[in-house]
């Protein structure tokens, strides 16, 4: 019986919660990297140079190193619910009044403010997956989450490029409609989060009452079981020193990542590509991500090993990275470009299912912020 009820619940709320937080994270990601697209046309238009964007594209990074803890405590003491909105309007507002940026200082000072509106939307859903799947079932989960940024580059470089060719329509330019047009679904839907998201378990009414007190009982006693370990104050989670090491294997994978997502268009549109041929170019990689991502995590799973599967992922992303720097035509660009994509986003699942093993409640919601406040800030110093 419990296997029976087992499966029907897992089955239930995978395809409740995780289809809606992907698509959550597909536009989170789009908005955070269409700057790499919107700069083919608009640093020319408003006179930024490669300094000025390098720095102004990864200083969102700083803003989301500040904010990320209290968002990610806030949100443990008042339900995902209420503040995933909360990030996503906010963050679809600031989004769209990247159209009207006139130079370096309003470039600036939006970037950073994108980054405080989207501080603790990703260790936010982190922590929430943990209130919903065991452990065992965790890393799975999120990578069928975490896909969503590398299908935000499948899907998004083709609509990003297009949105380009609409310069001069009604007055706007090709990359301020990519803004305005890109931020218009965060903002709808952290409307929607307010009607469909379930802070708990208990609350969960769509789960029948057998399949929502069988999911209590396992989620209560795989909290009880690592009691006796897990770190469970605010300050253990920020002082642990394997939070500190997860911290700066996470940094290394973002400066890849968003070095990627910021100078990628322009490095493909480099040999004389349009656009839109760019989108689609760029798209490449990341569906090569996406398989591999998703695969890895089910091994992780399948075996219960996880550091390794960081290893060997984090050293195929280093692989990638190496050949880059001596590729010299389109292909083997792409082929570096999809080893990094690769690497980067495979190590991520199994990396982010280990905080949970040793951290709980409100050391849990601070852990896993500061590892990826400080993992992030090689979005910073990658892209600059």
């Amino acid at each position: 019986m419990t296997s029976e009820i087992q499966t029907r619940v897992l089955r239930k709320i995978t395809w409740r919660i995780v289809p809606f937080i992907m698509l959550l994270y597909f536009v989170a990601f789009i908005d955070r990297v269409n700057i790499g697209f919107a700069s083919l046309t608009m640093n020319k238009d408003i006179g930024l140079s490669p300094v000025v964007y390098g720095f102004g594209a990864g200083i969102f990074f700083w803003g989301y190193f500040l904010f990320e803890v209290p968002s990610n405590i806030i949100l443990h003491k008042i339900g995902a619910r209420i503040w995933i909105a909360r990030v996503m309007i906010t963050w679809g507002i600031v989004s769209a009044a990247m159209a009207f940026v006139q130079g370096a200082t309003s470039f600036y000072i939006l970037r950073f403010l994108l980054g405080v509106a989207e501080a603790g939307f990703f260790p936010g859903i982190i922590l929430y997956l943990s209130y919903w799947f065991p452990a065992r079932q965790r890393a799975a989960v999120t990578a069928l989450f975490m896909a969503a940024a590398p299908l935000s580059t499948v899907l998004g470089s083709p609509i990003s490029g297009a949105l380009l060719e609409m310069d001069g329509l009604l007055g706007f330019k090709g990359w301020q409609w990519l803004f305005m047009l890109e931020a218009l679904p965060a903002v709808l839907l952290g409307f929607v989060v307010l009607g469909f998201l379930t802070d708990r378990p208990e609350k969960a009414k769509w789960l029948a009452e057998d399949e929502r007190r069988w999911l209590v009982e396992t989620m209560n006693v795989e909290t009880t079981s690592k009691a006796a370990t897990a770190s469970h104050s605010i300050w253990r989670g920020l002082a642990d020193p394997r939070v500190l090491a997860l911290s700066l294997i996470y940094f290394g994978t973002s400066a890849g990542l968003y070095t990627l997502g910021v100078w990628a268009p322009q490095i493909i549109k480099q040999f004389g590509l349009s656009s839109l041929q760019v989108g689609f170019l760029n798209a490449l990689p990341a569906t090569a991500a996406v398989v591999a991502m998703i695969l890895w995590a089910r091994h992780s799973d399948r075996t219960g090993e996880r550091t390794w599967h960081v290893v060997w992922a984090c050293l195929i992303a280093a692989a990638g990275l190496a050949y880059a720097g001596l590729a010299a035509g389109v292909v083997a660009v792409l082929v570096a470009l999809a080893l990094v994509n690769i690497g980067i986003s495979s190590a991520k699942p199994p990396l982010w299912s280990m905080p949970t093993l040793f951290l709980s409640g409100p050391a849990a919601a601070a852990g896993i912020a500061t590892i990826n406040s400080i993992g992030n800030l090689g979005g910073f110093v990658g892209p600059a």
